[in-house]
Parts: structure tokens; sequence; C-alpha cells
């Protein structure tokens, strides 16, 4: 099932409310600051209730040092800065 567009499966748990669910979603997401991918909800032997979770990636911007400013992209430089940086020697790991 899809509760607030996390894909969700609940095995051996029947009597498992939506709001249940929803918290569940909640307290993860609270702990790790990211959004799930997935969430599988079952109970063990012991009555207690396991979680197995993906989580989204992180999305990040990019951050390089060109020319000497700090930028992401080089979108905004004019055709100055634009030429300076193509003409830069790049130099790779090896």
């Amino acid at each position: 099932m899809l509760v607030n567009g996390i894909e969700v499966t609940v095995n051996n748990v029947p009597d498992m409310s939506q709001n249940e669910i929803v918290n569940y979603i909640n307290h993860i997401e609270k702990l790790s600051a990211n959004k799930l991918q997935y969430l599988n909800i079952a109970a063990n032997n012991d009555g207690n209730v396991e979680l197995d979770y993906k989580l989204r990636p992180a999305k990040f911007e990019r951050i390089r040092r060109i020319t000497g400013y700090l930028v992401g992209t080089t979108e905004r430089f004019n055709n100055a800065k634009k030429a300076e940086v193509h003409d830069r020697v790049k130099h790779g790991l090896n």
C-alpha cells in the first residue's frame, strides 16, 4: 500500500492502523533526517515489530573552488570567467 507517497508492506500484523504506520514513518524520518523510499513492517515470533526500510539518497550540491571562487556551477560566470575555466589545466587523481 502507498502511505504518504511511501510504499509500505505490512506482514503478520492484521490489526495495524494507518495512524500507526504514519507514526513509524515519522519516527524513522525524524531520526534520519531523510525521506523513506520504502518500509516493510513485520511481526516476529516474540510479538515485537521489525522494521525494514530504505532511505532516499540525500540531495546535495557540489561546491568547487574555481578561479578563486566557491561555486556550485559556472552558469552565472561571464564569458571571460568561462574562458578562464576552460583554459585551466585539470589534474586527475592518477
